[in-house]
Order: C-alpha cells, then sequence, then structure tokens
C-alpha cells in the first residue's frame, strides 16, 4: 500500500474535509484519505492511485492543491 500525500489551500473546516474525503474515496485504489484541515493536507492511501484523478478529486470538491508532499 502506498501513501500520497498534497497540500491543499482553501480548506477551514470539517464540512471541507468531509467533502474532500468524499470525492477522493470514489477515485480508483483509494482504501482511505486523511484530511488535516489545520496542516492543510490530504495523505491518500491506497494500491495502484493515479496522480492526476486525486488531483481532480480534490479540485472537484473546491480546492487547490499547492504541491506533493515527498517523503
Amino acid at each position: 500500500m502506498a501513501r500520497i500525500e498534497y497540500l491543499v489551500t482553501g480548506m477551514t473546516c470539517e464540512h471541507c474535509a468531509a467533502s474532500v474525503t468524499e470525492e477522493v474515496s470514489q477515485v480508483p485504489g483509494v482504501t482511505d484519505v486523511h484530511v488535516d484541515v489545520s496542516a492543510g493536507s490530504v495523505a491518500v492511501d491506497g494500491t495502484g492511485m493515479d496522480d492526476a484523478s486525486l488531483r481532480a478529486a480534490i479540485e472537484e470538491a473546491g480546492y487547490q492543491v499547492t504541491a506533493l508532499v515527498l517523503a
């Protein structure tokens, strides 16, 4: 299982976190989504995930991906 983490702008509350979680959870291969509103980060666990699809899901929820966090 892999983890991909993004920095995301515009999230301010738990409703924001729920919106991102709902959209990203629908991407094939995603098994878990962790949203930290205060840090402005979204971590996604899964297998065979596509970066472009994950970014598109975050943007569909109404937020902007600013960076990919490299471990």
